[in-house]
This record gives structure tokens, C-alpha cells and sequence, in this order.
């Protein structure tokens, strides 16, 4: 299973992704692919839209079952501790604390 979270997805890749994933909400797009489509699916749509942000999770042979990659300027990114994959959202220190 792969999942991909994009930002502001332009209409052309939006129907790209379509053709082999659902999409159960804005930009976020769900499907079953092998290694080989998905990589392709993400070359192009790095190529084609360079500054589009993608966060990319998909099924790997790893303890969580699945590995995270992140491309472009996204809000979260992926972190790895002690082999877990955790997912970081960017927030301000508040002053004072």
C-alpha cells in the first residue's frame, strides 16, 4: 500500500495519480502499487512539478511495516529514531517557557 500527501496538486498530476490511487481527501491519495510504479509515479511528478511537497509512506520489509520519505518543502517531516519512523510537525517555541 502506498499513501501520498501532496501540496496544492495541479490538475494534470492530480489525474495522473487517479489512474492508480483514490483519493479520500484533498491531496492525499491512497493505493496498492508495485516498487516499480510508484517510483516511476514519483519521478515524474518530481520532474513535472518541482515544487509540489510530497510525503510518501509506503509498505517496506521493516519492524513498522512501512518506510516515509519526504520531498520538497512539506510540513511534517519524517524522522528516524532507534529505527521507527515518527512523523515531526514544525511548531513555535512560545516565549517565556
Amino acid at each position: 500500500m502506498t499513501v501520498i500527501v501532496a501540496n496544492d496538486t495541479p490538475p494534470a498530476i492530480r489525474g495522473l495519480l487517479k489512474r492508480w490511487f483514490i483519493e479520500p481527501k484533498p491531496n492525499v491519495f491512497v493505493g496498492t502499487v508495485n516498487r516499480r510504479t510508484r517510483e516511476k509515479t514519483i519521478e515524474y511528478i518530481r520532474r513535472n512539478a518541482p515544487g509540489l511537497g510530497l510525503l510518501v509512506i509506503a509498505t517496506d520489509n521493516s519492524s513498522q511495516g512501512f518506510f516515509v520519505k519526504t520531498f520538497g518543502s512539506v510540513n511534517r517531516t519524517a524522522v528516524k529514531k532507534a529505527g521507527l519512523y515518527l512523523i515531526a510537525e514544525k511548531w513555535d517555541e512560545e516565549e517565556g517557557e
